[in-house]
């Protein structure tokens, strides 16, 4: 099983995206702490996107084309570009600073793949869970889910062009039902040094946990 991250302040240095350094796939020698990370969040929020831009070997995707029986049951609001959704997993890994090494699970968003839920967020130590304030209602399901499974979580508001930007921060964390001391931040999920930011918010989250809290 996965163990606590001992520490990580800054992004790590490398994580670009850029051609060729998708192709690492060895652990580095500095690697001490493997923690499994939950991406999670509704349909078409930018799980795939977020775990793509920031993964340092090249991401594992399981997405399918959206046919006619996926969109009765697909909410696609918003989201009208969209021609594919993840039907199992999105896979990544992303070495931090001091040899912590996040392994990142994306998780399906609608409501029939709950089932999968339980065996993909075994042995995770947290999740990020990505909202889109374009359909912020949209995520209140995920946002059950992991606090049912008691999973402490951090939350990264994707910033797409056309998101309102008159939404306070006070305002959407009250509309999320937010507990004061979960971190909410924005990030833009093409952006690996935007997602890695997301990622260690989490990350400092897990860290100043009180350790009464955390077991």
């Amino acid at each position: 099983m996965a163990s606590a991250p001992s520490s990580t302040t800054s992004a790590p240095s490398g994580t670009t995206g850029a051609p060729g350094e998708k192709d690492r796939v060895h652990l580095p020698d500095t690697a001490r702490d493997l923690v499994k990370i939950l991406v999670a969040g509704p349909f078409g929020v930018g799980k795939t996107t977020l775990i793509g831009s920031v993964s340092e070997i090249r991401p594992l995707h399981t997405e399918e084309h959206l046919s006619e029986a996926s969109a009765e049951v697909d909410d696609l609001a918003g989201v009208r570009d969209k021609t594919t959704t993840t039907v199992a997993i999105d896979f990544g890994r992303v070495s931090l600073p001091g040899g912590v090494v996040l392994y990142l699970f994306g998780t399906p968003g609608q409501e029939r793949f709950r089932a999968l839920w339980d065996d993909i967020a075994y042995g995770a130590l947290g999740a990020l869970v990505l909202v889109d304030s374009r359909r912020i209602d949209a995520s209140f399901d995920v946002l059950g889910l992991v606090e049912e499974s008691g999973l402490p979580y951090a939350v990264a508001l994707n910033e797409f062009p056309d998101a309102p930007r008159h939404h306070g921060v006070e305002r959407l964390r009250r509309a999320l039902d937010l507990e004061a001391d979960t971190p909410m931040v924005t990030c833009d999920a093409r952006d690996a040094n935007s997602s890695i930011d997301a990622l260690l918010a989490l990350v400092d989250h897990l860290l100043t946990r009180d350790p009464v809290e955390a077991r």
